[in-house]
C-alpha cells in the first residue's frame, strides 16, 4: 500500500512540474529604439567616473567619523559632522546613477561603477587637520564636476557631440551650488576652530566639538 502511494506521489509531482514548465513565460528581449539616448561618450564616461569620486568621498568621511568616534579620541561633534557628510556623498552617487538611468546610459554596467574605493586616510592628528582635508576633498570633487560640465557644454568638432544643456543645468544647479556652499561652510569652520585654538589652546577643540554636537556651528 505504501509503495502504491509513493508511486502516485511521484507521478503527481512529475505532472505538476510538467504543467508548471508549460506555463512558464519566456519572452524575447524587447527591441527599444535608441533615438532617445543622446548623451555623448565624454559626458557618459565622466558621469560614470563621478560615481566613484562620490563614493570615495563618502568612505573618507566615514573614516573620519569613525576616527573621531573612538573612545581614545571622543569627539562626538566631529563624528556627527563627518558621518552626515558621508551620507550626503552617498546620496550624490545615487543621484548620478539615477540620472544615468533616466538618460538610458546605465543598463548592466552598474558593477563597473563601483570598484572598491578606499578612504584617502584613516586617522587624523587633530580636528582642524580633518577639516582641512575635508575642504581639499570637496574642492577636488568640485573640480571633477566642473570638468564634466566643460566636457558636456562644448560640442566636438567632428559633429558627433552636442551641448547637453540639461545635464549642464542639472550639475550646475544641484551639485555645484551645494559644493560651493559646503566649501564655504568648511572654510568658516576652519577659521573659527583656528581662532579658538589660538585663544584656548587644546581646550579650543573640545569647545568647538561641543558646538558642533549642539548644532551651533
Amino acid at each position: 500500500m505504501k509503495s502504491v502511494q509513493a508511486i502516485i506521489f511521484v507521478v503527481v509531482a512529475i505532472c505538476a512540474h510538467a504543467v508548471t514548465a508549460k506555463l512558464t513565460c519566456e519572452l524575447p528581449p524587447v527591441e527599444i529604439p535608441k533615438d532617445w539616448i543622446t548623451m555623448v561618450e565624454p559626458c557618459t564616461l565622466r558621469m560614470r567616473e563621478q560615481v566613484q569620486e562620490e563614493l570615495l568621498a563618502a568612505l573618507t568621511y566615514m573614516a573620519m567619523g569613525a576616527h573621531f568616534s573612538r573612545d581614545t579620541i571622543n569627539r562626538p561633534g566631529f563624528a556627527k559632522l563627518f558621518f552626515e557628510a558621508a551620507s550626503e556623498e552617498r546620496q550624490h552617487a545615487i543621484k548620478i546613477i539615477s540620472y544615468l538611468l533616466m538618460r538610458g546610459e546605465l543598463t548592466s554596467q552598474i558593477s563597473k561603477l563601483i570598484q572598491n574605493p578606499m578612504p584617502l586616510n584613516e586617522s587624523w592628528e587633530s580636528g582642524i587637520d580633518a577639516l582641512k582635508d575635508a575642504l581639499k576633498l570637496e574642492a577636488h570633487v568640485t573640480r571633477k564636476i566642473r570638468d564634466i560640465i566643460i566636457a558636456c557644454e562644448n560640442p566636438s568638432d567632428d559633429g558627433k557631440g552636442f551641448n547637453d544643456y540639461h545635464l549642464v543645468d542639472y550639475l550646475s544647479g544641484d551639485f555645484l551650488d551645494e559644493q560651493y556652499k559646503g566649501q564655504s561652510d568648511l572654510a568658516g569652520k576652519i577659521s573659527t576652530l583656528g581662532k579658538m585654538l589660538d585663544n584656548y589652546g587644546a581646550l579650543g577643540e573640545f569647545l568647538f566639538d561641543k558646538k558642533l554636537l549642539n548644532g551651533e556651528l
